[in-house]
């Protein structure tokens, strides 16, 4: 298949790379690095192997790229505007549009702009970062769970699965709605606390109190997800998130980074749009609620 990034940044570079590593034909979406990455090409230094690609189907607008089987989107969802523009040059009948983006409501959104597009949701548990051009910092974990939206074509998302396994991601499938849901029980607490508390997520769980707070947190997301009929979310997974997160590697999420940077934050898909969805549920988020106001109140004064 021929697959598109979006955003050739932690994640996209990550994925994309093992990819067109493994012999897909992968063509790269760049901003700031693309003349850097066509003289030098792709770097990926990884825990579990690096790899460098000399030559790399690296773009700057996606108006010069072809049209792809699957599109995977990995841009912050800051830039989702943008989005509308920047695929129709890649989409065909049967392109399916993969979003591996934090956040809830993403799907719903890009819907409304290509009701007949073929959407998923890719939710990527992974320790990754770009902080110089056209290298990629793979720290630790990296496995992906897609979710099927709006996908009819049940062989091109099997065969998207089978690609990653193939280019050696550990990927699976799971129902869109938990799988949205499970991913915010990790990225609501961890990317907003390191901002507020300026620090990283092993810091936060050696505390007795904040590791308290970040378990309370993880309730209220589980709690929302529960009010709207959505079971595969307990105690239990909270246990194995808080354990993932002890055996990481000391990480700043992407949301601290975007912070450093002076960078806009993922405020609204990450918070705004679930603590909203899950008071028309009936289920107030109330700490999160308190964290989502000092991130946009820290968001003011970038």
């Amino acid at each position: 298949m021929t697959y598109g990034i979006i955003g050739t940044g932690a994640i996209g570079g990550y994925y994309g790379g093992k990819l067109a590593r493994s012999g897909q034909e992968v063509h790269f979406l760049f901003h700031r690095d693309y003349e850097y990455v066509r003289q030098h090409g792709l770097q990926v230094d990884s825990c579990d192997g690096s790899f460098h690609l000399e030559q790399v189907n690296a773009y700057a607008s996606t108006a010069e790229m072809p049209k792809c089987d699957v599109v995977l989107v990995c841009l912050k969802s800051t830039n989702n505007h943008l989005l509308p523009d920047m695929l129709r040059p890649l989409i065909h009948q049967n392109t399916l549009v993969v979003l591996i983006q934090n956040g809830i409501g993403l799907e719903p959104d890009l819907q409304q702009h290509f009701p007949d597009l073929q959407l998923a949701a890719g939710l990527a548990f992974i320790c990754s970062a770009k902080t110089e051009p056209g290298r990629v910092n793979h720290q630790c974990y990296g496995q992906i769970n897609f979710g099927n939206y709006s996908c009819k074509d049940e062989a091109l998302f099997r065969q998207l699965v089978d690609d990653f396994n193939a280019a050696g991601v550990q990927a699976g499938t799971v129902e869109y709605q938990e799988a949205r849901w499970k991913k915010a029980v990790w990225n609501m607490p961890f990317n907003g606390m390191t901002v507020a508390l300026n620090t990283q997520t092993d810091l936060l769980l050696k505390n007795p109190a904040t590791r308290r707070l970040i378990r309370d947190l993880m309730e209220e997301v589980v709690g929302a997800a529960r009010h709207q009929g959505i079971t595969g979310l307990d105690e239990t997974f909270i246990d194995k998130m808080i354990e993932m997160t002890d055996n990481m590697t000391p990480y700043s999420p992407s949301m601290k980074l975007d912070f450093e940077f002076h960078r806009q934050m993922e405020i609204h898909y990450i918070y705004s749009r679930p603590i909203q969805i899950a008071r028309e549920a009936g289920y107030p988020m109330p700490k999160l609620e308190m964290l989502e106001a000092e991130l946009k109140f820290l968001q003011s004064g970038l």
